[in-house]
């Protein structure tokens, strides 16, 4: 009996999905209403701005802010791929499961084209 008291008693936290309404770190977010200043958070390695209307999950935890972690997953891989892009797809690295990588965009090093260096015979 008392652990079902307790379960009742304490909640943790919730997760919500919502609507960014700023983009930026803080962000802003329409949940039940707008909430802004919402720290967003990114896996280790990772910097991300979630863009205006993507839609989010944000977390709520017992003494803590509020928080944007993520966005919805969207397109189609294979299990094990990764896919980072920026915008609608203009510029992206896909890490295939079997062994290929994809560059979509206009690829620089050092801020040189790609095809500007091959064309020099790979000096910069």
């Amino acid at each position: 009996m008392w652990l079902s008291e307790r379960k009742r008693g304490r909640q943790y936290g919730e997760a919500m999905v919502g609507r960014t309404t700023l983009s930026g770190d803080p962000a802003g977010v329409y949940l039940d209403a707008e909430r802004r200043t919402l720290a967003v958070f990114a896996p280790g390695g990772y910097v991300w701005r979630p863009a205006v209307g993507e839609e989010v999950l944000v977390l709520k935890q017992e003494g803590e802010d509020t928080c944007v972690v993520g966005v919805r997953s969207g397109g189609s891989l294979a299990p094990g791929e990764v896919l980072i892009h920026a915008g609608q797809g203009e510029a992206a690295v896909k890490l295939g499961n079997d062994g290929t990588v994809r560059l979509t965009g206009q690829v620089l090093i050092n801020g040189v084209p790609l095809e500007d260096m091959l064309n020099r015979g790979g000096g910069a």
